[in-house]
C-alpha cells in the first residue's frame, strides 16, 4: 500500500510540474532556432554507421552531451547512465546497464565505435570508464544487430570521446567523501599536419562500509588510472588516417569477512585488472558520392584475482580475452536521396582462464561478417531505411539480423517513426567452455555445452554416473539468442518551446541460454550444463518531456512504464494446476495470472526529473535530479520456482543528486554537489549505493594563441 501511494505522489508531481512549465512555456516569445530544433540538427553516427541529423534518424536515439556530463558531475560512466530515461544500473558482478527491461548482457558498450571485453557473467562494469574525456554519448535502443552483430539484442552505448586538435586542453580535480579523488588532464594540438591528443585520467577511494561498526567493505577501496592518445593525420586531399591507444589498469583490495557459527574467515588480496584498446583506421574519399574506410582494431582484457585467508584455503582466478576486428566500410550516395552503406569484416577472439579448465589452454573463435543497408528518401519528408547482417560463427550456430526503419514528418512539430530489428547475442565463452567444480559447496560442477557431453560420457564410463536427467537429452550445440523487437513512437512540439517524445516497444527473444541440472553423480553432487530453452518478452511505453520554464530555467520529465514475463511460465499459468501459492489462510491455491510479477530484478516504473537553471551568460549553474524507481522482486520467497506477489520485493526509492558550479572569464570552473541527498540506503539490494556524499571540483580550461 506505501508502494502505491509514493507512486501516486510521484505521478501526481510530475504531472503538476508538467502543467505549471507548459503555461509558463506560452509567455515566451517565440524563436525559430529553439533549443530542442538544434538538438535535432545534432549529428550522431551510431544509428546507421554514418553520419546523420538527429531529426533524420528512424529509430530511437537519444545524446548526452559534454555539457550535460560536466554538469552533473559525472566521474564514471555509471554515474551519467543511471540519471537517463529508462535506463538502470544493476549492481552484480560490476555495474551493468538494463535497457527496456534486457539485461546488461544483451546491450553492446562502444568506444569511438569499438567493442569492449572483459565482461563477468555478461557484465560489463560500466566503472571501468572514466567520462573525463567524453564528447557526447549516442544511445540506440531497440535491436542493432543488424548493424553491430552480437550483444546488441537490447541497444548499443556508444562513447565518442574528445578530438580536439586546436591547442585546447583542461586539467581538474575533485575531492569527496569515502576520500574520493579524481584527477583528469588533457590537451590536443597539432604539429604540422600530425593532430595529437592526450589524456589522463587518475581516480581513487577508499570505499566505504554500509554496515555499521563492519570491518568489511560494502564498496571495495579501488585505483584507476587511464591514459589515452588520439592521433589524426591527412594523407593527402582526400585520405585521412586516425589512430588510437586507450590503457585502462585497476586495483582493488580485497578484504571480506565471513561469520559462521561464531567463527570469522577473514580474506585478503587483490584484484588487478588492465585494459587495452589500439585502434586504426583509413578513410579515403573517392568520389564526392563514395567513401570507404578500413578499420583495424585489437583490444584485450586481463583480469586475476588472488586471497588469503586465515585458515589456510585461498583462492586465484585469472581471466585473459583478447579481440582482433578488420573491417571495411564503403559508403555510397547513389543518387541524391539513395544511400548505401555496405562492410565486411573478420574477428578473431581468444580466452585464457582457469575458470576453463587451465589458464594456459586457450580457447578461440572465429567470425566472419558482411552487413549491408539503404537508406532512401522518396519524398523530403519520408525516410526509408533497410538493412541485413550476416554472422558466420565456427562455435554455433550462424545468425541473420535484418532491420526495417521508416520516419515521417508531417509537419515541423510532430513526426512518427517505426522500427523492426533483429537482435542476437552469441553464446559466450563461460557458456561454451566453463569448467568449475565448487567443492565448498556440495561439489556442484557446471560444464560449459561444447565440454559437458564429452565429460560426462567420460564419467559414465567409469562408473561415477548415478543418473541423468530429462534435460540431458538436450545438449546440442548451443544457438544464438535472438530477439524480434519493435519500437514505435513519435517526436512533437506542442508549443515553441516543448518538446514531446513517446517511444513504445516490444521485445520478443527466443533460445535464452540457461543451466540445467544434467546429471547426479554416485555421491550425489550435480552436474549442470547450458541449453537454449527459454522464451521471454518486454513491452512498455517510454515518454520523455523537455520544456524552457522561463529564460535560463529547463526541466525534463522522463517516464518508463515496463511488462516482462516468461512465455512458458505464462502458458502453464493458463493450463492452471503447475504453479501454486499461498492464499491468506496459507491455504495452496493455483497460482493466478493477476499476482504473476514476470522476470525479477525490473521495475515497472521508472521516472526521471531533472531541473537546471543557468544563468544567461553561462556564469554559473544549479542542476538537480531526481531519479525514481518503483520495488522490484528479488527472491522467489514461496519456493513455487516463479515470481508473484507473494515473494520478496526491493522497496522503491528516490535518489537525489544536486550540483552547481560557477565560471570563471580566467576559464577557472568550480563545482560542488550532494549525491544522494535523501540518503538512501539498501545494503542488500543496492550495494554500490553509498549514503549522503559530498564533493568538490576545480577545472581549468586553456588554449594555446595560434602563432
Amino acid at each position: 500500500m506505501k508502494e502505491h501511494h509514493m507512486g501516486k505522489k510521484w505521478i501526481l508531481m510530475m504531472a503538476a510540474q508538467f502543467s505549471v512549465g507548459l503555461l509558463c512555456a506560452q509567455d515566451l516569445k517565440k524563436a525559430a532556432d529553439t533549443l530542442f530544433q538544434k538538438e535535432l540538427n545534432e549529428v550522431v553516427v551510431t544509428a546507421t554507421r554514418n553520419e546523420r541529423k538527429l531529426g533524420n534518424v528512424a529509430v530511437p536515439v537519444s545524446i548526452i552531451s559534454q555539457k550535460t556530463i560536466q554538469q552533473a558531475a559525472s566521474l564514471r560512466l555509471k554515474d551519467i547512465l543511471q540519471e537517463q530515461p529508462g535506463l538502470f544500473i544493476t549492481s552484480g558482478f560490476g555495474a551493468g546497464v538494463q535497457m527496456q527491461g534486457l539485461n546488461p548482457d544483451y546491450t553492446l558498450i562502444l568506444v569511438d565505435g569499438e567493442p569492449l571485453v572483459g565482461r563477468t557473467s555478461g557484465v560489463l562494469d560500466l566503472n571501468r570508464l572514466t567520462v573525463g574525456n567524453i564528447r557526447k554519448i549516442e544511445i540506440v535502443k531497440g535491436p542493432s544487430s543488424g548493424l553491430y552483430g552480437s550483444e546488441a539484442l537490447a541497444g548499443v552505448i556508444n562513447i565518442i570521446t574528445d578530438k580536439s586538435y586546436d591547442g585546447s586542453g583542461q586539467v581538474s580535480a575533485r575531492y569527496g567523501t569515502y576520500q574520493t579523488v579524481d584527477l583528469n588532464g588533457s590537451a590536443g594540438m597539432r604539429f604540422g599536419k600530425l593532430g595529437v591528443q592526450a589524456f589522463i585520467n587518475h581516480f581513487r577511494t577508499d570505499g566505504y562500509s554500509i554496515r555499521p561498526f563492519s570491518v568489511e567493505r560494502s564498496k571495495l577501496p579501488i585505483s584507476r588510472t587511464t591514459p589515452q592518445l588520439q592521433l589524426n593525420m591527412p594523407l593527402g586531399s582526400r585520405t585521412t588516417w586516425n589512430g588510437s591507444v586507450r590503457y585502462n589498469h585497476e586495483y582493488i583490495k580485497n578484504e571480506i569477512t565471513v561469520t559462521n557459527n561464531g567463527l570469522s574467515t577473514v580474506s585478503n588480496g587483490r584484484e588487478r585488472n588492465r585494459d587495452l584498446n589500439i585502434s586504426s583506421t583509413l578513410t579515403h574519399q573517392f568520389h564526392k558520392n563514395l567513401k570507404s574506410s578500413l578499420r583495424l582494431y585489437a583490444t584485450r582484457f586481463e583480469g586475476s584475482q588472488v586471497l588469503n585467508t586465515n585458515n589456510g584455503a585461498g583462492y586465484d582466478d585469472y581471466f585473459l580475452q583478447q579481440f582482433y576486428r578488420a573491417e571495411n566500410q564503403t559508403d555510397i550516395n547513389l543518387r541524391k536521396n539513395i544511400s548505401l552503406t555496405a562492410g565486411a569484416g573478420y574477428i578473431r577472439e581468444m580466452v585464457n582462464s582457469n575458470r576453463y579448465d587451465d589458464k594456459n589452454s586457450r580457447k578461440d573463435n572465429d567470425v566472419l561478417y558482411g552487413f549491408m543497408q539503404a537508406e532512401w528518401k522518396p519524398v523530403s519528408s519520408l525516410v526509408l531505411i533497410g538493412g541485413l547482417r550476416y554472422d558466420d560463427n565456427r562455435l554455433y550456430a550462424s545468425a541473420f539480423s535484418p532491420k526495417i526503419a521508416a520516419k515521417y514528418t508531417f509537419n515541423p512539430r510532430f513526426s512518427l517513426q517505426a522500427s523492426y530489428g533483429r537482435g542476437f547475442k552469441a553464446p559466450d565463452f563461460r557458456q561454451l567452455y566453463l569448467n568449475f567444480t565448487n567443492t565448498a559447496a556440495g561439489g556442484y560442477s557446471v560444464l560449459g555445452a561444447l565440454e559437458a557431453r564429452e565429460t560426462l560420457a567420460q564419467l559414465n564410463a567409469a562408473g561415477l554416473i548415478k543418473q541423468f536427467e530429462d534435460d540431458y537429452g538436450k545438449l546440442a550445440s548451443l544457438k544464438p539468442e535472438f530477439s524480434n523487437g519493435i519500437n514505435i513512437g513519435f517526436t512533437a512540439f506542442p508549443l515553441k518551446k516543448v518538446q514531446w517524445q513517446v517511444n513504445l516497444f516490444r521485445n520478443d527473444i527466443s533460445n535464452l541460454i540457461e543451466s540445467r541440472l544434467m546429471a547426479v553423480r554416485v555421491d550425489n553432487s550435480q552436474i549442470f550444463s547450458y541449453i537454449n530453452v527459454q522464451r521471454a518478452y518486454t513491452q512498455g511505453v517510454e515518454t520523455n518531456v523537455k520544456y524552457l520554464v522561463g529564460k535560463g530555467f529547463q526541466a525534463d520529465l522522463g517516464y518508463q512504464f515496463l511488462q516482462t514475463a516468461d512465455k512458458d511460465q505464462l502458458k502453464k499459468i493458463k493450463e492452471g494446476n503447475y504453479y501454486f501459492t499461498r492464499d491468506e489462510n496459507n491455504f495452496s491455491v493455483p497460482l493466478k495470472r493477476s499476482d504473476y510479477i514476470g522476470l525479477p530484478n525490473r521495475s515497472p516504473h521508472m521516472a526521471t526529473v531533472k531541473l537546471l537553471y543557468e544563468k544567461p551568460n553561462q556564469s554559473w549553474f544549479v542542476n538537480t535530479r531526481a531519479i525514481y524507481r518503483s520495488k522490484w522482486v528479488v527472491s522467489d520467497r514461496d519456493g513455487n520456482g516463479i515470481y508473484n506477489k507473494q515473494d520478496e520485493f526491493a522497496r522503491a526509492y528516490v535518489l537525489l543528486n544536486l550540483s552547481g558550479g560557477y565560471h570563471f572569464r580566467n576559464g577557472i570552473r568550480l563545482q560542488a554537489g550532494i549525491e544522494n541527498a535523501l540518503d538512501h540506503v539498501d545494503a542488500i539490494n543496492l550495494p554500490n549505493a553509498p549514503g549522503r556524499s559530498f564533493y568538490g571540483s576545480i577545472t581549468y580550461q586553456f588554449k594555446t594563441k595560434k602563432k
